[in-house]
């Protein structure tokens, strides 16, 4: 790990993001001196983290008055747009964009860790985490244990230690940080979740991908503070196609033949995944000409079990522990993932899948009369995905669903009008209630209002609770009081979540998965999740 003002001037200029050079001297473009070939002791975005010999990128809203007092804490340098001279003695590394900077001197100064290890990214609108769950157990199958995992959910760096995650992908100089760890503690593959975001900020810049895997795409995260539009969004997106050395391509998509476009652009093959041998978007069947398909296997009923088809040939079969067909397509996308690689797979590999379990993933509860599910769906599409899955499996008997959920606050207003029309017309009892909220200018009930005030459905019984274990406690009384008939309720938006965060700050919360073992006086809900999968 090694990066001075020299090296890190010579990376800047050689991807023409250096301005000048700032500093006590005068403007130039180059250093003189034994300092400017001084390692770096560290290399941070938190001004208060900066102690002797000390690199600050100073990014997003970066405040001069954050440099005051930086001089007598060992400042070294910092990285910025803008001149900070006037508040600091340490040189300035002056560029044209900070975050591309911060993203190239971090790999740098972490002695560039994603040499060391066969990367895959994935990103799509739904489906990333559960893809990227079924990867990084796949992997550890084949190689003993060293592949990590960065996931909205939980990060694993080790192969067996698996802590809760703040970012879906992490900011480019934590993401170096990570990698070393990871590479550190023998891991030889990484497997992480690449939003949208990720390439809007360049959380991801001068990353190349060993496999890329562009799942679906559907309207998400337009706000103001996300994406203007869906066209930035898929944009966004589709840039994994010019960041990897082979792209996996879901085969059921509107946008797939464009996807495809990018990567013939690049110059990287592609591998394509679909779920059964349904008829796509376009009205094709992805399934005819996909390199994977995970096939249904109807001779199950009530059973998740696939058959594994390579073009066109049996390759096994597995069943999963998470209910819904659509994890059907994510383990199509994980044997898609894993072939590109190289990795060899016999069928008895294949029953990896089985085992995994993601906690607030499709999480089933139950007691008499009444099965509950909690999960993470917080857009049109999974939202979508949950309510097929119920209609679906349980639709053939006398059935009332209640859903509860919310809609975050401060980003993705887009959200809250289409998880009402996902599900308006196709549960019996909307209840909304809080999720995280950034703002204190838009607290929860003002979103949750915002929801109803998109119910257009006269015969929806629709309501707010604010307060979201009370929002479930409704759920269950209504579902106990009609013993004559099945009630599902379904509670998406926090998964298995500890806390929700209000006007910012995180307030500890009881969970939802909890809260409904609680009241449906089931016990343990890992348990009662692997009774409903057996």
């Amino acid at each position: 790990m090694a990066l001075s003002l020299n090296s890190a001037l010579a990376i800047l200029k050689d991807h023409g993001l250096l301005r000048e050079l700032i500093g006590p001297e005068g403007w130039t473009l180059s250093a003189q001196g034994p300092s400017a070939d001084q390692d770096f002791t560290s290399i941070t975005y938190d001004s208060r983290q900066v102690g002797p010999g000390a690199l600050l990128c100073c990014k997003g809203h970066f405040q001069a008055r954050f440099m005051d007092g930086l001089d007598q804490a060992g400042l070294a340098a910092y990285l910025a747009e803008e001149d900070f001279s006037q508040r600091t003695q340490a040189p300035g590394l002056i560029v044209s964009n900070v975050r591309q900077a911060m993203s190239l001197l971090a790999a740098e100064f972490y002695g560039r860790p994603q040499e060391l290890l066969k990367l895959v990214g994935i990103t799509g609108t739904k489906g990333k985490t559960t893809t990227a769950y079924y990867v990084q157990a796949l992997l550890s199958q084949a190689s003993g244990g060293r592949a990590a995992l960065l996931s909205s959910v939980d990060n694993c760096l080790d192969g067996r230690t698996y802590t809760e995650s703040e970012l879906t992908t992490p900011e480019s100089l934590d993401l170096f940080r990570m990698m070393r760890q990871a590479a550190d503690a023998g891991m030889r593959y990484m497997v992480m979740e690449v939003s949208s975001q990720a390439y809007k900020v360049d959380r991801v810049h001068g990353l190349t991908f060993d496999v890329g895997a562009f799942l679906n795409i559907s309207s998400d995260h337009i706000s103001p503070v996300e994406h203007p539009t869906f066209e930035d969004y898929l944009y966004c997106k589709r840039q994994i196609a010019y960041n990897s050395r082979l792209l996996v391509l879901g085969a059921d998509h509107a946008y797939e033949g464009l996807v495809k476009e990018d990567a013939a652009k690049a110059g990287i093959p592609i591998t394509t995944f679909a779920l059964d041998a349904g008829t796509g978007p376009s009205g094709t069947d992805p399934g005819q000409a996909a390199t994977w398909v995970a096939q249904v296997d109807r001779r199950n009923p009530g059973v998740n079990a696939f058959q594994a088809l390579r073009q066109g040939h049996p390759a096994g079969s597995f069943t999963l522990a998470m209910d819904g067909l659509f994890n059907g397509a994510n383990a199509a996308a994980a044997l898609a993932i894993v072939d590109a690689l190289g990795v060899p797979m016999s069928e008895s590999d294949l029953q990896t899948l089985s085992q995994v379990r993601i906690s607030g993933r499709m999480e089933r509860l139950s007691a008499p009369g009444i099965v509950a599910y909690v999960d993470y769906a917080h857009n049109y599409a999974s939202t979508s995905a949950v309510l097929d899955f119920v209609h679906d499996k349980y639709g053939g008997q006398p059935l009332s669903i209640t859903l509860v959920t919310g809609s975050a606050g401060g980003k993705a207003v887009d959200r809250r009008k289409e998880i009402v029309d996902a599900a308006q017309y196709r549960v019996d009892r909307l209840i909304l209630t809080e999720e995280d909220t950034e703002l204190a200018s838009e607290p929860a009930e003002s979103i949750c209002q915002q929801m109803m005030d998109n119910v257009t459905n006269p015969q929806l019984d629709a309501s707010i609770i604010q307060d979201r274990g009370e929002a479930i406690a409704e759920a269950v009384r209504g579902a106990q009081s009609h013993p004559e008939r099945l009630d599902a309720i379904l509670v998406i938006g926090k998964g298995e979540e500890r806390w929700i965060k209000r006007q910012g700050k995180h307030v500890p919360y009881e969970g939802d998965d909890h809260v409904l073992a609680r009241l449906l006086k089931s016990g343990d809900p890992q348990t009662q999740q692997e009774k409903a999968s057996e």
